[in-house]
């Protein structure tokens, strides 16, 4: 086989895939993966769900890119149902979740800049956190790994522990334009931000006039039992990143604001060139039709917790291996006591995808569409991961 011509920023596995039913997607060998990574929770409903290829093919063969100097149908329709079930009173579509926070970003400095603070442009973030690869977002996130060898961290973001209210309000100043976090951290492994805190720094920001930006991008579109994370705490932000689950699998993203904050972005503040197109928003409409129905996201709590439950007995059988569950709904990870690349390794040879993350944890994010009987093979495919890890610690243990 000749060398690839790719660039080699990515640790490949080396397994290439055919075609995707539901949660399985098969390689080209034809063996059946259950796919408990979505993507890395980008394909909400699965892979080729009939209700999301329909509205696809129906638009490929009307039309699939205009300008946005010209109106565009699906983002009017789109942007109108996200503000009705949302805080969010406007919309503004691009193509990823970098994108969509670095317009969270820029309209939140543009803001305080509209109301004559320029020097209000600094974003509070917090440690663990994981925003996007841009400049921006990587200056953002703040962890070291990401901004090694690329310059300068971009000015105006300030790191600080989350769960820690005091310590927001001491960083809080004349300078600070916003607040931005995820409710769920999911590249930082799968730690849930406390209801509490949340509900502190919404008082704090509504105090301060300060922004709350929130970054959605991986928990949100139903995937931790609610439209979106925040919820389960009873606030709302100012302005909110969204990505990943609302393209169920076509790339798109989105910025929600509320009407006072979003008017800073008037014409020729910022733009974007494939964003919102005809595609993408057929497709995002659709994943709306099944995530908003009716008993869909309680159906992902109740999954959620019985998957969240094995995962408990898996832990409670295995404890040489793991240390706890972590999450809600469908965003689950696993806290390893072995490097989490392993356990994605040994659970691959039984055809069980999941995504490593941060602070040694194992994501679990499988399809919002998956079945009991699915969730049972999946934790009988791990338990088999699990056995054969164990069996080589013991075999090294004994060789020393």
């Amino acid at each position: 086989m000749s060398a690839s011509a790719l660039f080699s920023n990515y640790a490949r596995s080396g397994l290439e895939f055919d075609r995707g039913e539901g949660i399985w997607l098969v390689s080209k060998d034809g063996r059946r993966f259950l796919d408990c990574g979505s993507g890395i929770a980008v394909n909400a409903l699965g892979h080729s769900h009939p209700h999301l290829v329909a509205a696809l093919k129906e638009q490929a063969e009307k039309l699939w890119h205009v300008s946005n100097l010209h109106v565009v149908t699906g983002q009017e329709t789109l942007g109108k149902r996200l503000a009705e079930a949302t805080f969010a009173d406007k919309a503004f579509f691009c193509n990823s979740g970098a994108e969509a926070m670095e317009a969270s970003i820029k309209l939140a400095r543009r803001y305080h800049y509209d109301r004559g603070e320029p020097e209000r442009f600094h974003i509070l973030t917090f440690e663990g956190a994981f925003h996007g690869r841009t400049l921006g977002t990587i200056a953002a996130g703040g962890q070291a790994k990401y901004l090694e060898g690329f310059g300068p961290k971009a000015p105006g973001f300030d790191q600080i522990k989350a769960g820690d209210l005091e310590a927001v309000k001491a960083a809080i100043g004349p300078q600070t334009a916003a607040i931005a976090l995820e409710p769920v951290q999911g590249e930082g492994g799968i730690r849930e931000i406390p209801v509490d805190f949340l509900r502190g720094l919404r008082k704090l920001c509504d105090e301060t006039g300060t922004l709350l930006i929130l970054d959605e991008i991986q928990s949100g579109v139903g995937r931790t039992g609610k439209f979106f994370a925040h919820e389960w705490a009873g606030i709302s932000p100012d302005i909110m990143a969204v990505a990943k689950g609302i393209g169920g699998g076509f790339p798109m993203g989105v910025c929600l604001a509320t009407e006072e904050v979003a008017k800073s972005f008037a014409p020729g503040t910022h733009g974007t060139t494939f964003g919102g197109n005809p595609l993408a928003m057929a497709v995002g409409n659709a994943v709306l039709d099944v995530v908003l129905a009716d008993g869909f996201l309680e159906q992902i709590q109740s999954r959620g917790l019985s998957f969240k439950q094995k995962l408990a007995s898996l832990v409670d059988s295995h404890p040489a291996l793991f240390e706890e569950v972590r999450g809600k709904g469908l965003m689950l990870g696993l806290k390893c006591k072995i490097a989490p690349a392993d356990f994605v390794a040994a659970a691959r040879e039984h055809e069980l995808l999941a995504v490593p993350a941060g602070d040694n944890v194992v994501r679990i994010m499988p399809p919002l569409t998956i079945t009991e009987e699915e969730i049972g093979e999946a934790i009988s495919r791990m338990e088999k991961a699990a056995a054969d890890l164990e069996s080589k610690l013991t075999v090294e243990g004994a060789a020393k």
